[in-house]
């Protein structure tokens, strides 16, 4: 099932370090199979508020996931990003390609005896 790496960032200014984390991270992405679904991309705001930009990765499944940012390349890379841009970073599972949403409300009614 995808998994995928979702960053919500948001950067002040542009470096030589962050230049050099754009660069590089595709190379430490690559043997995990991980690919840009989303990338540095403004958001449109339809409820609540989202300064900043979105980035998110798609991987084969989340032990990949697991794998690609705990890889010692990606690691060393950490810092070239996290020293000079904040954000907020996750990794999440994915639905099954026959996700029911109505199915998922009906164990959760079930469950909460509603």
């Amino acid at each position: 099932m995808t998994a995928y790496a979702i960053a919500h960032i948001r950067p002040e200014s542009m470096n030589e370090d962050v230049l050099r984390y754009i660069e590089e991270i595709q190379a430490t992405m690559d043997p995990f199979q991980g690919r840009f679904l989303v990338h540095g991309r403004e958001v449109e705001v339809k409820e609540g508020s989202w300064p900043g930009t979105v980035v998110m990765i798609g991987f084969p499944d989340l032990e990949g996931a697991r794998a690609w940012y705990a890889s010692p390349a990606y690691q060393a890379l950490i810092p070239l990003r996290a020293d000079h841009i904040a954000g907020d970073i996750i990794l999440v599972d994915g639905v099954p390609a026959d996700y029911d949403a109505s199915k998922t409300a009906a164990a959760l009614r079930e469950a909460a005896g509603l």
